[in-house]
C-alpha cells in the first residue's frame, strides 16, 4: 500500500469549544503531528490535518515541513484552509507549544475572506524548521510530536453572505418529471428500489434534463435522439438501476454515501467508465483502493483490473505492493500480463528506491505519487484521467508552456523598459 502517513499521523484532540486565552469568541483546537521528523522535508511537499468544525465550517491546517516553494530556505510553512463551500470571514492565529505545553511561537492574522472552497491563508515563513530540532527549546516530546494549536476567531460584524443556491436548485432538479425532457430505461433486474420492496420486473424509469446532461455527462446525452421529441427515451442495459441512480445523482451535484461507494465500488467504477463521469469515477476508485487489501492472491487480478479500466491509483497500489514485496512476488504467474505492464512493475521498483532520497525543490515528476500528480493536475485546471504516463506528460508540457509565457512576459517587460 502507498505511503498515508498524511492521513494517520496528525490528530485534532477536539479542544473545540475551550476559549482561547488571549481573545473572547476564539474556539481553539491541539492538533498533534506525530513523528514530525519522519515527514517529507522537500520544499513544496505538504501533509493535512483532520478536518475539524468551527461555526458551521470545516477546516484544517496544511503544513509544509520543509516550507513552501514560495518560504525561505529553511523554514516551514503553515496554512489554515477552508473545506466547507461557501463564504467565511475569520481571524486566526496559530502557535507551537513546547512538550510542557508552553506557548513557543504565535502568528496571527488579520480578518482574511475565504471566499471560496479550499481557499488557504497563513505564512510561508512560518518558523524556520530548525529551532524545532533544537532540543534546548523541547519543543518536539519524547516521541518526536510536534504539538499545534490553531484558534479561530469568526467576524460577527461581517456580513451575512448565504451559499449559492444554484447547486441546491439543480440537485432538486434530479428525477424532477414535470420538467423533464429525456427518460432514461434501465435495466429488468436488480431493479433500484426502496428497502422492503420487491423487485422490479420491467425497466426502471428515470427522468432527467438534456441541458444537464449535455453538460455534466455528453456520453449520456448523446445517447438521445434531437432536440425535436417531447420526450426522448434511451435504453440503458448494461448498468444496473441502483447503480445508474448513483451515477446520474452525481451527475447532478449529489454525492454517493460512504458505505454505497464502498460496497459498490466496482460496479460505479465500470459505469462511470463507459459514460465518463471521471469524478465519480476516481472517487469510486479511491473508495476500492480504502477498502481492499492487495494481498498475493489478488495482486495479478487487480493489476489487470486496474489496466483495463485506466485506474492509475490501483494500478500504483498494487506496484508498490509488488515491489515491497518483491522476493515473495517472484512465485506470482505472470503469464497473462501484458509485457508493457511488466516494464511498469520494473519502473515502480525503482520509483520506490528513489522515493527514499531526498528530493529537492523541483524534484522529478517520475517519482511523484498518483495522487500528487492528479493534485497538481487539479491546481492547473488539466485533465486528472488517464495513466501516470499521461499526467505526466501534461504537466511537462504545462510547465514548459508556463515558463516560455513567463519568458515572453519579462521579454516584453524589458523592451518597455527601454522604450
Amino acid at each position: 500500500m502507498p505511503n498515508v502517513y498524511h492521513q494517520q499521523r496528525i490528530i485534532a484532540t477536539l479542544d473545540m469549544g475551550n476559549p482561547s486565552s488571549s481573545d473572547e469568541g476564539c474556539e481553539s483546537v491541539k492538533i498533534l503531528i506525530h513523528r514530525f521528523a519522519d515527514l517529507p522535508s522537500a520544499s513544496g511537499q505538504f501533509t493535512q490535518s483532520s478536518e475539524f468544525t468551527y461555526n458551521g465550517h470545516r477546516w484544517c491546517i496544511k503544513l509544509y515541513p520543509g516550507g513552501h516553494s514560495e518560504a525561505r530556505e529553511g523554514y516551514l510553512s503553515l496554512h489554515l484552509r477552508h473545506c466547507s463551500g461557501g463564504y467565511a470571514t475569520a481571524a486566526f492565529e496559530v502557535s507551537i507549544l513546547d512538550k510542557y505545553q508552553s506557548v513557543q511561537h504565535t502568528k496571527k492574522t488579520p480578518l482574511c475572506n475565504f471566499c471560496s472552497k479550499n481557499k488557504t491563508w497563513g505564512w510561508n515563513d512560518y518558523y524556520p524548521r530548525h529551532h524545532i530540532f533544537n532540543q534546548s527549546k523541547n519543543i518536539l516530546d519524547d516521541n518526536g510530536t510536534l504539538a499545534v494549536v490553531v484558534s479561530i476567531r469568526r467576524d460577527d460584524a461581517a456580513p451575512f453572505i448565504p451559499n449559492n443556491p444554484m447547486k441546491n436548485l439543480i440537485t432538486g432538479m434530479f428525477l424532477d418529471e414535470k420538467t423533464a425532457d429525456v427518460c432514461f430505461e434501465v435495466g429488468s433486474t436488480d431493479a433500484y428500489v426502496d428497502a422492503g420492496e420487491a423487485a422490479a420486473s420491467s425497466p426502471v424509469t428515470f427522468h432527467a434534463h438534456r441541458l444537464i446532461l449535455k453538460k455534466c455527462a455528453p456520453m449520456l446525452a448523446s445517447l438521445f435522439g434531437s432536440d425535436d421529441e417531447e420526450i426522448a427515451t434511451a435504453s440503458i442495459n448494461d448498468v444496473k438501476p441502483a447503480i445508474f441512480h448513483h451515477m446520474l445523482h452525481y451527475v447532478y451535484g449529489g454525492s454517493v454515501e460512504e458505505g454505497e461507494l464502498n460496497t459498490h465500488a466496482k460496479d460505479i467504477i465500470n459505469a462511470a467508465d463507459k459514460y465518463s463521469i471521471i469524478h465519480l469515477k476516481l472517487e469510486a476508485e479511491a473508495a476500492y483502493v480504502k477498502s481492499t487489501i492487495v494481498t498475493m492472491d489478488n495482486a495479478i487480478d487487480n493489476l489487470l483490473y486496474a489496466d483495463s479500466m485506466n485506474l492509475a491509483l490501483l494500478k500504483e497500489v498494487v506496484m508498490d505492493f509488488l515491489a515491497e514485496n518483491s522476493t515473495a512476488s517472484q512465485n506470482l504467474d505472470f503469464t497473462n500480463v501484458p509485457s508493457y505492464l511488466m516494464k511498469d512493475v520494473f519502473v515502480a521498483f525503482g520509483r520506490k528506491a528513489n522515493r527514499s532520497a531526498k528530493r529537492g525543490k523541483d524534484y522529478d515528476l517520475s517519482v511523484m505519487s498518483v495522487s500528487e500528480l492528479r493534485r497538481k493536475l487539479d491546481e492547473k485546471g488539466l485533465n486528472v484521467d488517464g495513466s501516470r504516463e499521461a499526467m505526466i506528460e501534461a504537466l511537462t508540457t504545462n510547465n514548459a508552456d508556463e515558463s516560455a509565457d513567463a519568458k515572453r512576459q519579462r521579454s516584453d517587460a524589458d523592451d518597455s523598459l527601454e522604450e
